[in-house]
């Protein structure tokens, strides 16, 4: 497993993560606390993985989903007696790490990175999510660790979940998602050969064609594929909902896990699909999932 620090998206953030480590090391009790949302239990079960491959001390704590926080006000940490308190704060606006004001806490919110891409090294902006930044946290914690590779096919998940692909290229999930494969966290594979993807995540596919396609798909050279996915998505493609970047990774880069059916982004989705809506019943469910999660490594 690589140090994900070293990659692309944190080279600009990279002394800034390295002083959390620091201090996570130093600490004699840890605590955790995230939001009840999705995005906050991908973000706490990943840096929960590396404090169980290291034999930290350590609680967590989910607060109320994001969406039962007043609009004109803040998710605030809440103060602990008694260690080092990390506040995972995903929906909070996007940083530039300079401008982080100091606090006694660590508080992992989006930052705004630079990337560097191609033989040109051109520079492109974008955020990097908290679920990222706390993957190359538990990898420079517990580079090894049985749990922590356990969840790294997850660390892109954040970025997915954000609203860039929905409106262009996003240069740090490309990063993250190629860095990735790369070291063999997952394989990159297109729709049709994936045999149990969610339904429902493109608008207007034809579930009957896709499985038909399926069928047909080992036996067909690559314009031929080409052609057939054509066919099946002109219907997607007409319809404003859905993005063509993020269409483009539904279609050609599905993530898949061992010997599971059931792509990294379908797992995604459905597991968004069924988070409760009510603030008690979503912390509930948060811990329960995380306890699947950190056991099994899939949110389904």
């Amino acid at each position: 497993m690589n140090d994900l620090l070293q990659t692309a998206p944190f080279v600009d953030i990279q002394s800034h993560l390295v002083g959390h480590v620091q201090r996570i090391h130093e600490a004699e009790m840890v605590h955790i606390h995230a939001p009840a949302d999705l995005q906050g239990l991908l973000a706490l079960t990943i840096l929960e993985s590396a404090f169980l491959d290291t034999g930290t001390s350590y609680r967590r704590r989910f607060l109320p989903p994001h969406q039962h926080i007043p609009r004109d006000e803040r998710q605030e940490p809440q103060s602990s007696l008694d260690g080092l308190l990390i506040f995972i704060d995903p929906f909070d606006d996007t940083w530039a790490f300079e401008d982080l004001p100091q606090t006694d806490f660590i508080h992992i919110t989006p930052l705004s990175v630079t990337v560097r891409l191609g033989s040109n090294q051109s520079e492109r902006r974008g955020a990097l999510d908290t679920v990222a930044q706390c993957a190359a946290l538990a990898a420079a914690l517990s580079p090894n660790g049985q749990k922590t590779r356990l969840l790294r096919p997850f660390a892109s998940t954040g970025l997915w979940l954000r609203e860039a692909l929905d409106t262009t290229f996003d240069p740090i999930h490309t990063s993250m998602r190629d860095h990735l494969r790369d070291e063999g966290a997952f394989r990159v594979v297109p729709l049709p050969d994936v045999p149990s993807p969610a339904s429902g995540m493109i608008p207007d596919l034809s579930e009957r064609m896709l499985a038909r396609l399926r069928k047909g798909w080992p036996q067909m050279d690559a314009e031929a594929r080409s052609a057939a996915l054509s066919e099946l998505l002109l219907p997607a493609l007409q319809n404003p909902s859905l993005s063509t970047p993020r269409l483009e990774e539904l279609v050609w880069h599905r993530l898949m896990l061992g010997t599971s059916d059931v792509d990294v982004m379908s797992q995604v989705h459905l597991a968004e699909q069924s988070w409760p809506k009510e603030a008690g019943e979503a912390k509930v469910h948060a811990s329960k999932l995380a306890d699947i999660f950190l056991k099994s490594g899939l949110l389904i």
